[in-house]
């Protein structure tokens, strides 16, 4: 596995601006992640679960304007719970037999302090909304870019309302790793 090297903000500007990351790239699913974390049992239980899905793609324009989307199949998630995985699966929470996709489309990616402002709209289940967070990037040694995000995420603004005795956390954190290679 190649070190990486994480990118500060006029690093990365330079690279946009100056089309080194310019092209067509695909998300290299074998090295990413899309995990989630939230709380059950009126806060005292942590809820981890993995999506064993992902896909994704991008492309960076040679004047550095970044668009693409990041799909993860919404019945791969794996808690390690098979009766919780299949309540997630169900129309109480994902709906995945109606809406078997969650994704995030890339509407646009700047530099920031922190490494990167990802902008876009996350869709779940029927509803689209938009989101923005901040992320680290990174450039592997074998060219590979690297983003890293926790997001925070109000389930509510996805209809994911059901919440027996008020068990359950109404936010959730998505973790991703996602690791772009050139096609």
């Amino acid at each position: 596995m190649a070190p990486s090297e994480q990118l500060t903000a006029p690093a990365l500007q330079e690279l946009l601006k100056g089309a080194g990351l310019a092209g067509e790239w695909i998300l290299d699913a074998s090295r990413s992640t899309v995990s989630l974390k939230n709380r059950s049992v009126w806060g005292l239980a942590p809820v981890t679960g993995v999506f064993r899905q992902v896909t994704g793609e991008g492309t960076v324009s040679p004047t550095g304007e970044v668009s693409g989307a990041i799909t993860v199949a919404a019945a791969a998630i794996d808690t390690r719970n098979a009766r919780r995985d299949t309540h997630l699966r169900s129309a109480d929470f994902f709906d995945s037999d109606h809406y078997p996709a969650i994704t995030f489309t890339v509407a646009g990616i700047r530099p920031s302090r922190q490494g990167v402002t990802v902008t876009g709209t996350l869709r779940v289940r029927d509803r689209a909304r938009p989101l923005t967070f901040d992320a680290t990037a990174a450039v592997r040694g074998d060219g590979a870019v690297c983003l890293d995000a926790e997001v925070q995420i109000k389930q509510a603004d996805f209809g994911l309302t059901w919440n027996l005795l008020g068990m359950v956390s109404k936010n959730t954190t998505l973790i991703i790793h996602a690791v772009f290679t050139k096609r």
